[in-house]
């Protein structure tokens, strides 16, 4: 039976399609500083174009684009820095409260555990000890252990170190010759079909913006939700923590993950209790469901016209195909998949197929 020229268009574009999932699935370590580079292009592009404009061609384009990624990279920094005050209190006083909350914890806990036959001693002495017989039983494997986390986190820190100084490369070209990379995927188009694609990428471009907008509405809520919870509960460095933690979700489970390690820390240093189990259980416990079920599907979903059910669909399926470059670009991608499922919609509801 013979193909129409339709349905080998068809194939044609399906077997592109399953080429570029093998691609990012095999080539994901590698293409993530590229796509990060990629989103960030997108999203900047608009500031450079608009700086651009304001030079009126009397200021070369690289100068807006170098202002523009040093702003960013300024803003980053920023945020990261946030950590900074945290660590320069909490280091002092882990000094002066770990004794005092090794010595709470021996106190809580060793009672209620010597009620099912259990005796452990939580001071530092034992731990030390324990420690020190452990790893005299059993030090070729101590050993082994050892050098193989060092060269995972060898690894770990080359990868970091490498995506750090790649990505504002990739980003610093892409920004340059934006227009033109654009431009040259446009004429890989066939003229025949450029207006319809012209106009798919118009609506692709307006959910996108939607969806940056969106985001950045929720990392502000977010950052106010969770300084104020902290707040509430008392925490000193309530504010950075919680400004932290919701600014750095534009990285998925990384910020959100980062945010609540210092919350625990800081928690249990300031108050040496269950209090602070219980603040992050709460705070970060609803933020969590809050952010999850409501914001996000909320103001991101209904910005791109996606279901709060598909948003969170998306994130599963993107991060289980592609690992960590797929959490970054699920929501985008739903995005584009949403625009190419209303055109097909759209057309098989006007055809001869679904009116006959």
């Amino acid at each position: 039976m013979p193909f129409t020229p339709t349905q080998k268009r068809a194939a044609i574009w399906a077997l592109i399609a399953l080429a570029s999932v093998w691609a990012l699935r095999a080539l994901g370590p590698v293409l993530t500083p590229f796509v990060v580079g990629a989103v960030l292009a997108y999203a900047l592009t608009p500031l450079v174009d608009r700086l651009d404009e304001a030079g009126r061609g009397r200021v070369p384009r690289f100068v807006s684009v170098v202002l523009v990624e040093l702003l960013f990279i300024v803003v980053l920094l920023s945020l990261f820095l946030m950590v900074v005050p945290i660590l320069a209190k909490e280091i002092p006083l882990m000094r002066e409260q770990v004794p005092v909350l090794f010595k709470w914890l021996d106190d809580t806990v060793r009672p209620w555990l010597a009620q099912f036959g259990i005796d452990v001693a939580l001071d530092l002495q034992s731990l030390k000890v324990q420690v020190m017989r452990y790893l005299q039983a059993n030090y070729d494997d101590a050993v082994s252990s050892l050098l193989s986390s060092l060269k995972i986190g060898g690894s770990v820190a080359f990868a970091l170190v490498f995506n750090a100084v790649l990505i504002p490369v990739a980003l610093f070209y892409l920004l340059l010759d934006w227009d033109r990379f654009v431009h040259r995927m446009v004429e890989l188009v066939p003229p025949r079909v450029r207006p319809a694609v012209d106009s798919f990428t118009h609506e692709a471009d307006q959910v996108l913006g939607q969806y940056l907008r969106g985001q950045l509405l929720v990392m502000l809520t977010m950052a106010t939700f969770y300084s104020t919870g902290l707040a509430l509960f008392g925490l000193d460095l309530a504010l950075p923590i919680g400004l932290f933690t919701g600014l750095a979700m534009f990285v998925p489970y990384l910020g959100f993950g980062i945010g609540l390690v210092l919350a625990i820390l800081a928690g249990l240093l300031q108050f040496a209790s269950a209090k602070a189990l219980v603040m992050v259980a709460v705070v970060y416990g609803s933020g969590q469901v809050i952010e999850g079920f409501f914001f996000t599907p909320r103001l991101v979903g209904e910005r791109i016209g996606l279901h709060p059910l598909a948003v969170i669909f998306a994130l599963l399926a993107f991060a289980q195909l592609f690992g960590f470059l797929g959490v970054l670009v699920a929501l985008p991608a739903s995005a584009l998949l949403l625009v190419a499922i209303r055109r097909v919609r759209a057309g098989y509801m006007g055809s001869g197929l679904y009116q006959g």
